[in-house]
């Protein structure tokens, strides 16, 4: 792919949020709302994108594509798969038995698609790349910093005490002051902020 998202600081985010955090198209969450990302259809052109670099089994996809937008993108093996054998069924694509996995090659066939369609690749990373940008832009590249700090501190000393319970409700416990100082400095539509301190 052209454009990677990881490129724009949204890696981080999505590390923490977990695998998946948005699905492959054409509509990606964020937070409550979905937003579009790629036309429907998308998908067969950006995989024959991947494999215009170099021939991968269809578990490398998937991977590919998640490293390629920081975690965000994690694309489910239902419409991975499906997708490349709709390819091979029309020649676009060709595929051969490795070591015991699927190893799939583009086509010259393939390649004239992708050379009629790469537009479509382009438009659908730059419209990821607008939609990360929002969290790299500006105070988000520090504000992202302070929240990596902030789980992997958590996390690590979550398990470093997990055989004791009252260290686990320490840190529970200031998580979620934490998290209600946040709620009430910057609430929900239609409520006002905390006067508080």
């Amino acid at each position: 792919m052209s454009r990677k998202c990881n490129d724009f600081g949204f890696g981080e985010w999505a590390a923490f949020c977990g695998p998946g955090f948005a699905a492959f198209g054409p509509r990606v969450r964020s937070g409550r709302s979905r937003q579009r990302f790629g036309r429907r259809g998308d998908l067969k052109y950006v995989i024959l994108s991947l494999l215009d670099d170099r021939p991968m089994h269809g578990y490398e996809i998937i991977r590919r594509l998640e490293e390629d937008s920081g975690g965000i993108y994690s694309p489910s093996p239902g419409s991975v798969y499906p997708t490349l054998q709709m390819l091979e069924d029309q020649g676009s694509v060709i595929s051969e038995q490795q070591e015991g996995k699927r190893v799939y090659r583009i086509t010259d066939e393939g390649r004239a698609l992708l050379g009629e369609h790469g537009d479509r690749v382009s438009d659908f990373t730059d419209r990821f790349s607008d939609f990360t940008d929002r969290f790299s832009t500006g105070g988000m590249g520090d504000l992202t910093r302070s929240f990596v700090r902030l789980a992997q501190i958590s996390f690590e000393r979550a398990t470093r005490k997990a055989a004791d319970p009252e260290a686990l409700g320490k840190l529970q416990e200031i998580l979620e002051r934490a998290t209600r100082e946040v709620e009430e400095s910057w609430p929900g539509p239609g409520k006002r902020a905390s006067s508080k301190g």
